[in-house]
């Protein structure tokens, strides 16, 4: 996009003791670095790096400022934002530049998924738009690292946020964004017990198990499996979908997946259209019989 604009890409990182953090920044091609080294920001507090933020972009003045649709990046965004007095568009999940008005065209799901829709802010600046991670594929730069670190003196305001405690998660953890074989379950599995199909499954073949919002939202699984506009963004080798149909608030969550196999009772549905292959029949029954032909042949995964 930069390169459409004839501009520069540059990068804010604020944190205490994270120059070396800028230098791997660094590695990926970046013009321009904006470092705010602080004691007061080595915990993260939505208050204090606002403010920050705000205050180099009115020094600065990007045309467009992106930022991760992460929970840190939902937070930062509306508040900086309303700050600037500009528009934001929210977990976009495609980028690109108007070639004759020289503008951001943010697309996001819209109506609840049931169509996507081409966001612009053709007056204020910046251009504002959060963006889901794992839409853009990570390719590291290969040139010489000529990138400058620039390290502008920022009023650090004193916040109103204190923290007092940390509690860790002890819940399972995973991002399910990386992973390179994913088996995910739908509601065309039935009952909750023959998710353990699907597991077993996943775990034959070198994969993490994946879900549709609908048996998140029946507490079948935790919310970290969930792919789709409410979930998470992935770009699987292999995507294997058991029982799910396939909506636009599905499929927007899938981004340049390699290989996409769809087991469902209904040929018309929407994932089968996007399958590379699909089986036509009960989810149920289907893994049954791939499983107990992987048993059989004691095959493994390539993947895996």
């Amino acid at each position: 996009m930069a390169s459409k604009l004839d501009t520069e890409v540059s990068a804010i990182l604020l944190g205490h003791e994270v120059e070396g953090i800028a230098q791997t920044i660094l590695s990926y091609g970046v013009d321009n670095i904006y470092l705010i080294d602080h004691p007061s920001l080595c915990e993260f507090n939505d208050e204090r790096y606002a403010n920050a933020i705000i205050e180099l972009v009115n020094r600065y003045r990007p045309d467009i400022f992106l930022l991760g649709a992460t929970v840190r990046g939902r937070s930062l965004a509306p508040r900086i934002a309303s700050a600037l007095n500009t528009g934001l568009t929210a977990d976009c999940t495609q980028l690109d530049i108007d070639p004759e008005k020289k503008i951001l065209l943010q697309t996001r799901p819209a109506f609840g998924g049931d169509l996507m829709a081409t966001i612009i802010c053709p007056e204020c600046r910046p251009q504002m738009a959060t963006v889901r991670p794992g839409v853009f594929e990570v390719s590291k730069y290969e040139g010489k690292m000529a990138g400058k670190i620039i390290k502008p003196e920022i009023t650090i305001f004193d916040s109103k946020i204190e923290i007092l405690q940390y509690i860790q998660d002890t819940t399972e953890s995973f991002d399910i964004s990386e992973v390179d074989i994913i088996v995910a379950a739908g509601r065309g599995l039935g009952e909750k017990k023959n998710l353990k199909l699907v597991e077993e499954l996943a775990s034959m073949i070198g994969g993490q198990v994946g879900a549709s919002r609908a048996i998140v939202e029946a507490g079948w699984i935790d919310r970290s499996h969930q792919i789709g506009q409410s979930g998470n963004t992935v770009s699987p080798k292999l995507y294997i979908a058991c029982g799910i149909s396939g909506a636009i608030q599905h499929m927007v969550g899938l981004k340049s997946p390699g290989i996409i196999i769809a087991i469902n009772k209904d040929i018309n549905a929407p994932i089968m259209k996007a399958a590379n292959y699909a089986f036509v029949g009960d989810a149920v029954e289907i893994l049954t019989m791939i499983i107990n032909e992987i048993k059989k042949r004691g095959v493994i995964s390539r993947y895996k």
